[in-house]
């Protein structure tokens, strides 16, 4: 079945897509007020959307479109082939990017959109007790951190 819209303005929606969407922007502001101090969208491998070097944290909020959720994500009716490998692109990518932070010693959470819709405070607090319990240890057991 034919696009009904051109590649040139297919290009120009994919182009408006920001790197940080409305519900980043008020989740990070939450963490802040919170006291939590933290860089947003580094230039770190995979691009977390939170990070602390300093506690080798790094946090993803994943849409449910981009990354397959299991219960939300859903596939295009067109270009079905194409969706088809960009999104399990996009898994694999997370498999490994996961991997490369756990193998040098970092922690990693991964997190729903959906979980914010369904309960917004509760997912924050979800990763402010990721934060302050692997922050935590690491202050009391420097080592007890990185053998996880």
């Amino acid at each position: 079945m034919p696009e009904r819209i051109t590649k040139e303005q297919r290009s120009n929606n994919m182009r408006a897509i920001k790197s940080q969407s409305m519900l980043e922007n008020a989740i990070t502001k939450d963490l802040w007020r919170r006291g939590f101090r933290f860089r947003k969208n580094a230039k770190m491998f995979g691009k977390p959307d939170i990070s602390i070097k300093k506690y080798k944290i790094v946090i993803f909020i994943d849409s449910c479109f981009w990354h397959c959720c299991p219960i939300h994500g859903n596939m295009p009716k067109s270009n079905q082939e194409y969706w088809t490998k960009k999104l399990a692109r996009n898994v694999s990518r997370d498999k490994e990017v996961n991997q490369y932070y756990q193998e040098n010693g970092w922690k990693v959470m991964r997190i729903w959109e959906h979980e914010f819709k369904q309960d917004f405070d509760a997912a924050v607090d979800s990763i402010a007790d990721f934060i302050k319990t692997k922050t935590v240890l690491k202050e009391k057991h420097p080592e007890s951190l990185s053998e996880d």
